[in-house]
């Protein structure tokens, strides 16, 4: 980033707002959301710093700004605590109001008042009333604010948005907290105003100031990369909501896109906007990376009629995408929700952009087709081979830009465009028979389950199997806590090989809860006993269990994971 659209600085709330600065939060940057958790928290702050006696501050975080004349400034990020510090003056105000109303020093009490307003709050009119405050809200609270809140007004409960219901509230809350700290002062006003400057010198910022959308999207990168919270999400909002009002689009437009944009934000509750977006533009336009990608949309989406065209490509594949990423919760009929779970079990979201494409353009079972492939080369490359995913993303990146230009018509097509990234039989048997997974962790363990019981599925060829099932579990033969009773296995030699596919077999939970650390020769009935096919075939050989038998059944579990997970289209070529 050029250091002339880039600076950064450490500035006090006093410094901030003062010097004839004005502050702006974009007219569709999100309302007002604080609440009393975050208010007490500010307040405990603050009085822990002004009590401690010395010169210390209390660090408020970044703050993102956009201005092009560092006067007036656009608030990127931080409205939230810009705006609770600035109620917090205004509740110093009304204190001090109180006091001249009241007839405690009136002439003092009335040029402190003068005075801290136009410092920190901005001038009224004084035949008007009317506010001309440093800070304006958004196009859903700045009403409120103006009207009522700078003023000092009365404050209507009844008929107001829940934003501005939460800016009442914060008023009350700190009205009656900077009230109760000076009750007992011999002199109030001078005691309000000595809290406010000390306020205003103690709470200060890291102010980074940008000159235009870009660059504050580059530095809401580098923020987050460093663990700030912030919203990339209100960036690209406000910038296809700034095509609009500079076009002199109509309110009715305006309002039209600002409800369907909290929808689609509503619509996802906690998944990431930012991911969503990223993989739904792949879906569509040629692979643009993360770090890239508001250049790319900024260049592309440049007047009203491409950000509504955004936003309905936003809508049309909304359900889509949470379709595979809460595949629990979806409409798709069986044979695309199982799948999708399957997707999610593996924690492979590399085809999303492609199955989105493929969703748009194809019948229910072409698509089918479609995602059961996905799985095929997930279980394959990712989760058994452990390949680079960077190629795997070009490849399916490239397909979906294929599907949505209609140059791959069916699923033949689309199969065939996987070959690059389908590892061949050998490879994948070669991976498997050396794979170990730690079944204490639980994504590893539902896959261990997965893997056995379509493999059980495919020996004895009966279907009627639940993985999900209670009613049994995960034998690790060699076990994982051995004690005494494996002699035959040094402690390197268990390391290695407890956690191996071959030293896992499926068992009834009972058996499997006595077998616990048993010796072989009780491992061995309990899986004659058993009723799983895979298991019995283990106890059919009397010869120790040791690390050669290990590794010859792992082998010959990767021969059956070969024949049942394979796209035979590919496998055949």
């Amino acid at each position: 980033m050029a250091a002339t659209n880039f600076k950064a600085d450490n500035n006090t709330f006093r410094k901030l707002i003062g010097n004839g600065l004005t502050y702006r939060i974009p007219p569709f940057q999100r309302d007002y959301s604080w609440g009393v958790e975050e208010w007490e928290e500010l307040w405990r702050d603050l009085a822990d710093v002004l009590a401690d006696g010395s010169s210390g501050g209390h660090y408020m975080g970044y703050l993102v700004l956009q201005s092009t004349d560092d006067k007036q400034f656009d608030v990127i990020d931080g409205q939230q605590r810009l705006t609770t510090i600035s109620i917090l003056v205004l509740a110093v105000l009304k204190s001090l109001q109180r006091r001249i109303e009241a007839g405690d020093n009136p002439d003092e009490n009335r040029r402190r008042a003068e005075q801290l307003r136009n410092s920190y709050v901005g001038f009224l009119d004084p035949v008007t009333l009317v506010a001309r405050p440093k800070l304006t809200l958004n196009r859903n609270n700045d009403g409120y604010w103006k009207s009522h809140l700078v003023p000092l007004g009365s404050l209507p409960q009844r008929g107001i948005r829940a934003s501005e219901a939460l800016l009442r509230r914060a008023f009350e809350y700190f009205d009656a907290k900077v009230t109760e700290r000076c009750r007992s002062a011999k002199d109030a006003g001078r005691e309000l105003a000595e809290f406010l400057e000390n306020t205003v010198d103690r709470l200060f910022f890291t102010v980074v100031t940008v000159t235009d959308e870009l660059n504050a999207y580059r530095v809401f990168e580098t923020l987050n990369a460093r663990g700030v919270r912030l919203s990339a999400t209100d960036l690209l909002k406000n910038w296809l909501f700034s095509l609009l009002d500079g076009a002199a689009a109509s309110s009715h437009e305006l309002a039209d896109l600002a409800d369907r944009w909290e929808a689609l934000v509503g619509r996802l509750g906690g998944e990431n906007f930012s991911e969503y977006l990223r993989v739904q533009w792949n879906s569509r336009h040629p692979a643009t990376r993360e770090g890239s990608l508001f250049k790319t949309i900024r260049g592309e989406v440049r007047d009203r009629a491409a950000a509504f065209q955004l936003l309905r490509e936003l809508e049309e594949d909304l359900d889509h995408y949470l379709a595979l990423r809460l595949p629990e919760t979806s409409h798709w009929p069986d044979a695309l929700r199982e799948p999708a779970q399957r997707l999610k079990m593996f924690a492979v979201s590399r085809p999303a952009a492609m199955l989105i494409a493929a969703r748009r353009r194809f019948d229910d079972r072409e698509f089918a087709r479609i995602l059961q492939a996905s799985v095929v080369v997930s279980l394959r490359y990712n989760v058994i081979c452990g390949f680079s995913t960077g190629e795997q993303e070009r490849a399916y990146n490239d397909i979906a830009l294929r599907i949505a230009r209609g140059s791959l018509t069916n699923a033949d097509a689309v199969l065939d465009a996987l070959r690059p990234i389908y590892p061949s039989d050998e490879a994948f048997r070669a991976a498997f028979a050396e794979k170990s997974l730690r079944t204490t962790q639980s994504r590893n363990a539902r896959i261990v389950r997965f893997l056995l019981c379509a493999i059980e599925r495919h020996v004895t060829g009966t279907p009627e199997l639940d993985e999900d099932s209670t009613s049994f579990g995960i034998e690790h033969i060699l076990p994982q806590n051995p004690g005494g009773n494996w002699p035959e296995f040094a402690p390197l030699e268990i390391e290695a090989c407890v956690d191996r596919l071959g030293n896992m077999t499926l068992l009834e939970s009972k058996a499997n809860h006595r077998s616990g650390n048993a010796a072989w020769a009780d491992k061995r009935q309990a899986l004659a006993d058993s009723r799983f096919s895979i298991s019995q075939q283990i106890a059919s050989d009397p010869a120790a269990w040791s690390a050669e038998r290990i590794e010859k059944h792992q082998r010959w579990l990767a021969k059956q994971a070969a024949a049942i997970w394979r796209i035979a289209r590919l496998a055949d070529g």
